[in-house]
């Protein structure tokens, strides 16, 4: 009788949490130590204020959760700079219109995913290694920003911009966040309802095993970078209503965090594995994490170095979890 009560008893199936409810789970400790260390911690306005910045962060790591699903050592590393060059666009077409504001972000995404199809290109037909095309890329972008404008940016943010991010649409819920949860469900739809969700899954686990499945292998790579580059420019406008500013490095203290967002959020370096939920979880836990820092009142320049060694910290761990892949 004993044995068989520790038979059942082994077999009884153990709940396993997914890497996006572990990352909530520590996003709420995370909010909790922060109540001990500053009891003005703990409060609505406070917990609306870290949200919406983790919106931002959410919305650019977007694009960098499909790059890193598909695999093949993919990071893209111009998201920082088409950040930067979202929000000049924006800036300089509408030029403070609200009329316009439309027809700025559709420049900025069309530019963005241009800059992301000719990422793609170098690395399917040039085989030029993800992080080394990404790279120059970026210095590229950074390059004509700086030549195009002298330094100096010309254009004003439309009002209305500013209004439907930072200003409260329902009680206390700003705009982003209805951004980004519109987003949340479009990204849903694309990875786990459309042929290209399952391409581009069945990329990142096995390369070899997706083009003999009949899988176009370097369309599905094009399109990921593509849209990761209209994503980073369709954040840095996002952005532009927050800052109502722009300068050269906008976008450069979001590159990282948003490979950071991914990877806590669950979603494996060697690709295959992942979800845009476990990226917004991964955005939430980083932005607790400076808003903790923060409150520490410890300088930048030791908050930067804690993210890093954070970021080195989680690269090494999931580096270790390797799918099959070509």
């Amino acid at each position: 009788m004993t044995s068989v009560s520790n038979t059942v008893e082994r077999k009884r199936p153990r709940v396993k949490l997914s890497p996006p409810i572990i990352a909530l789970l520590l996003a709420l400790l995370l909010f909790l130590v922060g109540g001990v260390i500053n009891p003005d911690f703990l409060n609505a306005d406070q917990a609306i204020n870290i949200v919406r910045l983790a919106a931002f962060l959410g919305i650019i790591a977007a694009g960098q959760t499909l790059v890193i699903i598909s695999g093949g050592e993919g990071i893209d590393l111009s998201v920082g700079a088409i950040v930067t060059l979202g929000a000049i666009i924006v800036f300089r077409v509408s030029n403070g219109q609200n009329s316009l504001i439309v027809v700025g972000f559709l420049a900025a995404m069309g530019v963005g995913a241009f800059i992301g199809l000719l990422n793609g290109i170098g690395i399917t037909w040039l085989k030029v290694p993800p992080l080394v095309m990404t790279l120059a890329m970026a210095g590229v972008v950074q390059g004509i920003i700086l030549i195009v404008s002298q330094g100096t940016f010309e254009g004003k943010a439309p009002s209305l911009l500013s209004d439907l991010i930072s200003n409260p649409l329902i009680g206390i819920v700003p705009g982003v966040l209805f951004i980004w949860a519109l987003l949340a469900l479009g990204m849903w739809l694309l990875l786990e309802r459309s042929v290209y969700g399952k391409q581009l899954f069945a990329v990142g686990v096995n390369r070899l095993t997706a083009r003999l499945s009949g899988v176009n292998v370097p369309r599905t790579i094009i399109v990921t970078y593509a849209l990761s580059g209209m994503l980073a420019a369709f954040g840095g406008a996002i952005l532009l209503g927050f800052t109502q500013t722009v300068y050269f490095n906008l976008g450069v203290p979001y590159l990282f965090p948003s490979i950071a967002a991914v990877v806590v959020g669950g979603t494996l370096l060697s690709g295959g594995v992942g979800s845009y939920w476990g990226t917004m979880s991964g955005a939430l836990v980083l932005t607790l994490i400076s808003s903790l820092l923060r409150s520490m009142q410890l300088p930048e320049a030791y908050q930067l170095v804690i993210l890093g060694i954070i970021l080195l910290a989680l690269i090494s761990v999931y580096g270790r979890q390797r799918s099959l892949r070509q």
